[in-house]
């Protein structure tokens, strides 16, 4: 099975770790993963603020790069919600582009989706020892219903513990663009998330989406707070111990 990775732009800028965590997942998994090295943005801030032409020159990228692939895994809701809902949008007028857009965008999985449902895995090598909890990024959660994969995969880990916090769904306040027009709310929603987050007692905050992760774990500094780690689920679902 021939599993195109798109790697996204903040993995790749911010915390690369998190793309060579999802290819050993999918190579565990029986995947031939293809990680085009050429790739780029899939076009969501360019489109979430009305600029639909650089979203139309992104979607057209991402199809010549990965139109050959079986199926393409993304470790992002936001971005694969973009992909899958978003690029059909943009392309009304071209037949057949907007065919060949709406067939990959079928095969576009986010991660943890991708594992549990399509792979069919039940259990992961991780080594993790300790307590986290778990983050529902409002895309993953709301446009794609990952909910329980990523919990089903940490569930497997022998010696891993997951404590659920309260508003487990509660917005972390990044939402992209957001954050930067509207930085009071933004902050004060993160000191929300960052409270249920920590009154949890889990010692890792985990979720999908590494904006959301950014966005907590920056605030829960500010805070403060030097010892609660933030960690993307592939990470955690890859822990080696050293």
């Amino acid at each position: 099975m021939k599993v195109g990775l798109f790697v996204t732009c903040l993995i790749d800028m911010m915390r690369p770790s998190i793309g060579f965590s999802a290819i050993e997942l999918l190579q565990n998994a029986g995947c031939d993963v293809l990680v085009p090295d050429n790739q780029t943005c899939c076009g969501q801030p360019g489109f979430n603020s009305g600029d639909r032409e650089s979203g139309r020159t992104l979607a057209k990228r991402f199809v010549e790069l990965f139109d050959g692939c079986d199926y393409v895994v993304v470790p992002s809701g936001s971005c694969t919600g973009m992909i899958r809902l978003h690029y059909q949008d943009l392309f009304p007028e071209n037949t057949l582009l907007q065919e060949r857009i709406t067939a990959l965008a079928l095969r576009t999985f986010e991660l943890t989706d991708f594992l549990v449902n399509i792979l069919k895995v039940e259990t992961v090598s991780s080594q993790f020892k300790g307590t986290v909890t778990y983050h529902d990024s409002c895309s993953g959660l709301r446009e794609l219903n990952i909910k329980q994969q990523p919990r089903q995969l940490l569930d497997s880990i022998d010696q891993l513990t997951l404590k659920e916090m309260d508003q487990s769904e509660l917005c972390c306040g990044f939402g992209g663009t957001f954050s930067v027009k509207l930085g009071d709310i933004a902050t004060r929603m993160a000191d929300n998330k960052c409270h249920y987050a920590q009154q949890s007692g889990a010692e890792v905050i985990v979720g999908g989406d590494l904006g959301c992760l950014l966005n907590i774990e920056g605030r829960l500094r500010r805070m403060g707070d030097n010892t609660t780690q933030v960690k993307h689920v592939a990470e955690i679902l890859t822990y080696k111990e050293k």
